[in-house]
């Protein structure tokens, strides 16, 4: 079994989500008292967030690739990005280190493929819907056609996940909000919807629309145990 590196704290709400389903995983696989050989850094998220929100990609580049050399110097086989936003870094991180970087995009659209999908909403930070770093990488690498929400629900989406999800807050309303936007984006040809931040199962999922959803955090958590044991090949 490979080691699992994760990079956490972004935010350590759906951190502890990366643990749980990782052991649990494990556990599954191989029975008995088995869990996962793993070791985490995590960053504080007040520091990210504002970083992220002023624009300071290129300090938030050196941040994600200390905290990966240390992932690294630490015992990680690979590393796990625990958050979709920071992958906005994820080649720069990749070429800075000696292993490899299992991106959540990627694992992402192998579940998509395999239920024989081709357009698929995507739900996130205003980073991760709006900028081609992930988008662009589903669409370009994977050849999927992505549907976002239109301005105002993406507002809605991303304040939600700042204001409320990253602090541990569960909403009736936002939940409400959320699922009215999926709708809107199946409504518009999505066959089935990314939850594209880590926190965002926190708050809906599979009960909640008729569609196929795609949980980054169990699917990101579920591919590095099947890396982990050499049942997933890197893309």
């Amino acid at each position: 079994m490979k080691t699992i590196g994760l990079i956490g704290g972004m935010s350590w709400e759906s951190s502890i989500e990366y643990y749980r389903i990782v052991n649990e995983e494990v556990r599954a696989k191989l029975g008995g008292l088995h869990s996962a050989k793993s070791v985490m850094v995590s960053v504080d998220f007040a520091e990210i967030e504002t970083m992220q929100h002023a624009g300071q990609w290129e300090e938030l580049t050196t941040r994600m690739i200390e905290s990966a050399r240390q992932v690294e110097a630490g015992g990680g086989d690979f590393v796990v990005l625990c958050t979709n936003t920071m992958h906005k870094m994820a080649d720069d991180m990749d070429a800075a280190i000696g292993i490899p970087l299992l991106h959540i995009a990627d694992a992402t659209s192998s579940r998509i493929k395999a239920r024989g999908i081709q357009t698929i909403g995507l739900l996130g930070t205003r980073f991760t819907m709006e900028e081609d770093f992930y988008k662009g990488r589903l669409e370009a690498r994977h050849g999927l056609t992505v549907l976002i929400p239109d301005e105002a629900e993406r507002a809605d989406v991303h304040r939600i996940i700042y204001e409320e999800l990253v602090v541990g807050e569960i909403r009736a309303e936002s939940k409400n909000r959320y699922i009215e936007i999926m709708q809107h984006l199946v409504a518009r040809g999505a066959q089935g919807v990314i939850l594209g931040c880590t926190e965002i199962g926190l708050l809906v999922g599979q009960g909640d629309i008729d569609v196929p959803v795609f949980d980054t955090t169990l699917i990101h958590a579920q591919v590095a145990v099947e890396y982990a044991l050499g049942e997933y090949q890197l893309k």
